[in-house]
């Protein structure tokens, strides 16, 4: 299972079973679309979330009577989720694209979503941060999306600068959009990437600076719009792959990078299985988590952590000594 898949999902449950007290877990798991016993591993973690203090009274609380589950207290999230007007335009964008798409499991409830989100479009406020299924984004990552829209609309090319994060590279590139999507609560731009001379999805919040260009956006003929029926991520012949164990405050990474999910472990730790092109990428990645991850495999980058921290620390002492004297 995609562990980016969750977070919308955890901030979903409560508002869901709020609006149905006493549901069984096998029927919530059903409309989640995922196992009870995922369902029942999301429900452990929402004990511990809740309002700042986190004590009694302060986290999320829930009921269990055999196999149903109530929510005794919500802790503030009970509020109905709202979209802004720039984001119920971006979701419009998403869903009229995935409408398109062949393939699509049920695309009359697509086009019954659109039409529901167009009749509420009217009465989305005009700015702000939300949470939903859509995207969840600050003002810069906004306002990169409003440009994005206004050169889709205008049919013009890009210049943006870019961060890699799987090569921790910043590049800069001309690309000709193709269109906007918002996949498991993340928003890109869809695009022919001159550069590479093949489609790219670029995440917005990964867009450091952006330029619409006088020139019309041509993308080639042969260009087609990305599969992403099984997610934005797709693995490479030249990436290696790392199995990590991640103690709970590392267990972000699993949110933030493309990963797998392998196991719960004891103690709120996670295993996780995740791929990566550059090997001194994921050693920085690894040791700026301060021991809060251990590499279980493979040994080569164990050992390229283990040598990297000593050399580090190596430095440090030198330091010391010098300064002391």
């Amino acid at each position: 299972m995609s562990a980016t898949g969750r977070m919308p999902r955890l901030l979903a449950l409560v508002p869901y079973l709020l609006a149905r007290p006493g549901i069984k877990i096998t029927d919530a798991a059903h409309d989640f679309d995922v196992t009870p016993k995922q369902l029942r591993k999301d429900l452990e973690l929402l004990w511990m979330c809740g309002l700042p203090g986190y004590g009694p009274g302060d986290l999320i609380d829930l009921s269990f009577e055999g196999d149903t589950i109530v929510v005794t207290h919500d802790a503030g999230m009970n509020r109905p989720l709202r979209l802004t007007g720039g984001e119920a335009t971006a979701m419009l964008v998403a869903l009229r694209a995935l409408a398109e798409t062949p393939g699509v499991v049920d695309a009359d409830a697509v086009r019954r979503a659109i039409a529901k989100i167009e009749a509420a479009a009217g009465q989305a406020q005009p700015s702000g941060i939300v949470v939903g299924g859509g995207v969840r984004e600050g003002k810069k990552t906004a306002g990169t999306r409003e440009a994005v829209r206004a050169a889709l609309t205008a049919k013009r090319a890009l210049r943006i600068r870019y961060y890699t994060a799987s090569k921790d590279e910043i590049t800069e590139r001309t690309v000709d959009p193709m269109r906007l999507l918002i996949v498991q609560a993340v928003g890109y731009l869809e695009a022919w990437c001159r550069r590479a001379e093949d489609v790219r999805l670029f995440r917005l919040d990964r867009i450091d600076e952006l330029t619409v260009l006088d020139e019309p956006a041509v993308p080639p003929a042969h260009a087609r719009p990305t599969d992403i029926s099984d997610g934005v991520f797709r693995p490479r012949p030249d990436q290696q792959e790392a199995v990590l164990a991640l103690d709970p405050d590392a267990r972000w990474v699993a949110e933030y990078y493309p990963c797998e999910e392998l196991d719960e472990l004891d103690g709120g730790r996670l295993r996780i299985r995740m791929r990566y092109a550059d090997e001194s990428w994921m050693v920085r990645l690894i040791l700026g988590l301060g021991g809060d991850a251990q590499v279980e495999s493979p040994a080569t980058l164990a050992e390229a952590v283990r040598r990297r921290a000593a050399d580090a620390l190596a430095r440090a002492r030198h330091l010391t000594s010098t300064y002391e004297q």
